[in-house]
């Protein structure tokens, strides 16, 4: 007849199968302790230097979709996932800026609704078509965006807008609306687009990040509708990564409007150029 070796562990009994289970099953519950412990650092620290760097003059997708995919989520659920936080930061910044007198909200506002339903028209649309196509043109056009910066010196150091005309209304609504789609149908280098649309206007560039990140909230809505509807969202994973980007949209904005325009152009040549940077690579792999 068999017999069963018997141990003690904590004042209790196991025969030989149970103990090796049981070490088998506290393993499992430290490895998923120790594995949900670094995904929550690992998005709070990501979610805040995203939202930093974002509520000024964007990219933060650069840092927090990345963060997304290394703890684990698909890229379906990371980009849903992604909007929901970056709608949170967005609320936040835009928040910030509107209360600190920095948005034109007689502008931009009447044109909120128009961002949100191109960028959802862009996020629908994403799932029929295939947008790798627009990046070489979209490499091109960030490195124009950069090198016109750079050269330039004075640009968007002093405000030039005067008087709202007709024409700004239409460049704006043309600036919702494309840029809009753009976002939810693509996305790398929407802030960039948006902060120079407001810059060539005649907006300095603390104006020019106020009112895109206006714009680019209304995209992320958009966005996060469409992503929404069919289930392309991890919620708790979304929310923790949201909580510290609204922290880090609040801090980044912050100090974007105290430090002025002259804090804000290097920031933008240098995120515009890591976007760069980075669809060369994508490109090239």
């Amino acid at each position: 007849m068999k017999q069963t070796k018997v141990v003690r562990q904590g004042g209790r009994q196991y025969n030989i199968q149970d103990f090796g289970t049981s070490i088998v099953r506290t393993e499992r519950t430290r490895y998923t302790v120790h594995l949900s412990l670094i995904t929550v650092i690992t998005l709070a620290v990501s979610g805040f230097v995203a939202a930093f760097i974002d509520a000024t003059v964007g990219g933060g997708g650069l840092i927090s979709l990345p963060a997304l995919l290394f703890v684990g989520l698909p890229p379906s659920l990371a980009l849903g996932t992604n909007k929901l936080a970056g709608t949170m930061s967005a609320v936040t910044s835009f928040t910030s800026y509107l209360t600190s007198g920095k948005v034109s909200i007689r502008l931009v506002g009447p044109l909120f609704p128009l961002g949100v339903f191109a960028s959802a028209a862009g996020a629908i649309v994403v799932h029929h078509l295939p947008s790798s196509f627009l990046r070489p043109f979209v490499l091109v056009m960030l490195v124009f965006v950069a090198s016109y910066t750079i050269f330039k010196k004075n640009l968007g150091l002093v405000e030039a807008m005067r008087t709202t005309k007709a024409r700004t209304y239409l460049w704006t609504a043309l600036l919702a609306i494309v840029l809009g789609f753009y976002d939810g149908f693509f996305g790398p280098g929407t802030g960039s687009f948006l902060m120079m649309g407001f810059v060539l206007l005649g907006f300095d560039f603390l104006a020019a990040s106020g009112n895109a990140r206006t714009l680019n909230f209304a995209s992320n809505v958009g966005a996060l509708i469409a992503f929404a509807s069919v289930g392309s969202i991890r919620y708790e994973d979304g929310l923790i990564l949201g909580v510290c980007m609204m922290l880090g949209a609040f801090t980044g904005s912050r100090f974007a409007i105290r430090k002025g325009s002259r804090y804000v152009r290097p920031l933008f040549i240098g995120v515009t150029c890591i976007v760069i940077a980075q669809q060369i690579y994508t490109l090239i792999h």
